[in-house]
């Protein structure tokens, strides 16, 4: 190169920088791409794991849906296996509060399953062999089988009868209709002008006057609609197959007229006491549909959604109350002028009733200061949580059922002692496991706080309903979950199947009455037909300052007090007693 001309260096030399000048351009090139391929390959990255995230999600999800469409519905689980895959935390668990949990077979000492103070209860022997129907309250229609050859020796003398081998079997028969005759007496008279009068005795008060169904009628068919499901026009059917052609129009009448009587002296009066009275109201909702009314054109429309709230006042009476809406205005008027315990769900509607003292609110719907109320949780609800998470195969999940099977466990070693009793052993052996239970929530909450999915939703009620889960511990009178306001929806929830809509919202309010009555009456361990019939026969004679006597809280004692027979017949004059205590003064 040193031999070539300066000319030709120089141009050669300027062929060099071109060159370096095109690579420098070409390495910058596949640097900016490279940096776009990279930044391209980052975002596929979060794009893979977002669709690795969704999928997990529909995975959990779908593993649920299989649970619930392919095996049993209620939310089993396998206690031994939990036991087994967690035996050292359930053993640890134990030592904080106390023994293990007394099994079922053997009750704690003291409790209502013992047949001696202190001794254990023997267990009942499962029946065995064929029933003894002759025990049962049933009607008798005997069948005698003889033996045509052998009487003929029994005629001869060569034989005689020495008794009989019985066996039973269950007849039923359709029920019998009756048509009851109401005869006033007429007499003729002789007025002061001196002509014949015809007069005719006086009606009895009645609670329905003119109405074609008697008490025992129309308890009939509120029991068969509200208690049983049943349509009115199933139950127009039955009729008519019995003789008797009864439109479902006019039942539906008898119905909402029933309804709306009851509710404003009976219902209305048991509200009053239990809301002044009660020590703890559980509640819950459920959704039906409502016709509406016609266009003025004619037109048809959708049904319109309403609510029946369930309140159960300890263990005194049960009440359904219908509203168009489900909002905290609604249940902010619902529950004035009740103090207490409140047991629900963890719906947003239910805040009002719980606000906080610190902070000021001008909300027209907050309640009275003078009505202090205190949210017990549902320990059945977080459960469920956990056990949907526990359906997708999350370990996590799997061991919060573990501790609340844990907890469930050691409540149902007590459940039937005295409320002091039930507070001395929670506060021993429970409130170890509950305070264990939510320091382990609050930290496996925390590492998935920032994810989506059942376990978070499941953690996260446990955390933010801690308060109201703990309140059981404050009195031995609650209880750890509300299934039993769901047990009473379920009436309505099967109901509505059958039924489909109410006819408006007058008539679901007069259901919402009647279903109270049924409800609490069974709650009594009263026949809700027979209860019914007997109060819609002496409601018209009762005082309008005694209606909760009528009440199935109180309604064993009332009846003893009436005349059977007069009480018996469907309609007539009716004596009604002095009240119990100026009974008892006297």
């Amino acid at each position: 190169m040193t031999g070539l001309a300066p000319a030709a260096l120089q141009e050669r030399l300027s062929a060099l920088e071109a060159t370096l000048s095109a690579n420098r351009v070409e390495l910058s090139n596949e640097q900016a791409a490279l940096v776009a391929a990279r930044a391209q390959v980052a975002a596929l990255i979060v794009e893979r794991d977002l669709w690795r995230s969704s999928h997990e999600q529909l995975r959990l999800e779908l593993e649920l849906l299989r649970r619930r469409i392919f095996a049993a519905k209620a939310e089993r689980v396998d206690t031994r296996q939990l036991e087994l895959e967690f035996a050292t935390l359930l053993a640890a668990l134990d030592q904080l509060g106390g023994p293990p949990p007394v099994p079922p077979e053997a009750p704690l000492p003291g409790s209502d399953g013992d047949d001696t103070p202190g001794g254990p209860k023997t267990k009942k022997k499962k029946p065995t062999g064929r029933r003894d129907l002759k025990k049962l309250p049933l009607k008798e229609v005997r069948v005698e089988l003889p033996d045509v050859l052998l009487d003929l020796l029994v005629l001869e003398g060569k034989a005689r009868r020495i008794g009989f081998e019985e066996s039973c079997k269950i007849h039923w028969e359709r029920g019998n209709l009756c048509r009851v005759v109401i005869a006033r007496v007429k007499y003729s008279t002789v007025d002061e002008a001196g002509e014949s009068v015809v007069k005719t005795a006086p009606m009895p008060p009645e609670t329905f006057p003119r109405s074609l169904a008697a008490p025992s009628m129309l308890a009939h068919v509120a029991v068969e609609k509200h208690s049983d499901g049943m349509p009115l026009h199933r139950i127009e059917d039955r009729l008519g197959r019995d003789g008797v052609r009864v439109d479902r129009g006019t039942m539906c009448r008898w119905l909402e007229d029933a309804g709306a009587t009851v509710g404003a002296t009976i219902v209305a009066a048991a509200r009053k006491e239990a809301f002044r009275t009660a020590f703890c109201i559980a509640t819950d909702a459920t959704g039906v549909s409502v016709q509406p009314a016609p266009k003025p054109d004619g037109g048809r429309q959708a049904c319109r959604r309403g609510h029946y709230f369930v309140l159960l006042a300890d263990k005194d009476h049960v009440f359904f109350e219908y509203t168009p809406k489900e909002n905290s205005a609604v249940v902010a008027e619902m529950f004035r002028g009740f103090s207490g315990y409140v047991q629900a769900d963890a719906s947003s509607v239910y805040n009002v009733l719980f606000p906080d003292p610190a902070a000021p609110t001008e909300d027209p719907d907050a309640p009275d200061a003078s009505e202090e109320r205190k949210e017990v949780g549902c320990m059945a609800h977080c459960r469920r949580r956990f056990w949907e998470a526990a359906c997708a195969k999350i370990e996590v999940a799997r061991e919060g059922l573990a501790r609340i099977s844990r907890i469930f466990a050691l409540e149902d070693g007590w459940r039937k002692n005295p409320p002091e009793t039930i507070k001395r052993l929670r506060d021993q052996r429970l409130r170890p496991h509950l305070e264990a239970f939510f320091a382990w929530a609050e930290v496996e909450y925390a590492k998935v706080i920032d994810q989506r999915g059942l376990l978070r939703s499941a953690l996260g009620y446990a955390v933010r309903q801690k308060a109201a889960l703990l309140r059981v511990l404050d009195d031995g009178r609650l209880v750890l979950d509300n299934n039993r306001s769901e047990r009473a929806l379920r009436r309505i929830a099967t109901g509505r199947k059958a039924w489909l809509f109410a006819g408006s919202d007058g008539h679901a309010e007069s259901a919402g009455h009647l279903f109270s009555l049924i409800a609490s009456a069974r709650l009594h361990k009263l026949d809700p037909e027979g209860y019914l019939r007997d109060i819609f026969r002496v409601l018209a004679h009762w005082p309008r300052d005694r209606y909760l006597e009528l009440a199935p809280k109180y309604w064993t004692r009332t009846r003893a007090r009436l005349d059977a027979r007069e009480l018996a017949a469907e309609v007539g004059p009716l004596t009604v007693p002095p009240p119990e205590q100026q009974a008892k003064a006297d």
